[in-house]
């Protein structure tokens, strides 16, 4: 069973990996291989000069799976809610996981068919977003969002950022404490 499974593996999706394995928590992130930045060329990410969008996404996701977490690439087919554990289908199984996070970018359809609450986006060419709190939860337990789907931004330096905050407010919640990350140098 997963701690934490994280629906998308984008920008918000692997920085979330990153910082809840890295943590130590048993994660697992699902890539669909629709992500829009697939599509992008990127001259204003923090740290990197330029950069293609399909780089950026293999550079994220190799670095999430570094720390630990497990990288399936197939689409949630369907999300099976049973007390306070949830079972994500795709083609390739079942898995199980205590906390979900939703960071699909600009898809709402996992979410919809799973019955959370949606309502219009707040970003052009986003019709609609996932409805969370200032913590970046939905009305589900255990269950949340980052990124573009829960209405933050559609720029990756932007969403990665919020999936590391979401991240870590998931991992304070497991831990019963603030988490917090901070290496120092070696």
């Amino acid at each position: 069973m997963y701690d934490i499974a994280i629906i998308g593996s984008g920008p918000a999706g692997a920085s979330a990996a990153i910082f809840a394995a890295k943590a130590g928590k048993n994660v697992v992130m699902f890539d669909s291989g629709k992500s829009i930045t697939a599509k992008a060329w990127i001259e204003n990410h923090y740290g990197i000069n330029e950069i293609e969008g399909p780089k950026l996404l293999q550079s994220g996701q190799e670095q999430a799976e570094k720390f630990g977490a497990e990288l399936v690439k197939a689409e949630v087919s369907e999300i099976k809610e049973d007390a306070e554990l949830y079972t994500i289908q795709t083609d390739q199984g079942a898995f199980d996981t205590s906390h979900i996070i939703f960071a699909t970018g600009m898809s709402v359809k996992a979410a919809e068919q799973f019955g959370l609450d949606i309502t219009e986006g707040t970003e052009p060419r986003v019709a609609k977003i996932i409805k969370v709190n200032e913590r970046g939860r939905t009305e589900k337990p255990k269950v949340w969002a980052a990124g573009t789907v829960a209405g933050v931004s559609v720029h990756t330096i932007v969403t990665a950022g919020d999936g590391a905050r979401v991240a870590i407010n998931v991992i304070s919640e497991l831990n019963g404490e603030r988490y917090v990350d901070h290496d120092m140098m070696k």
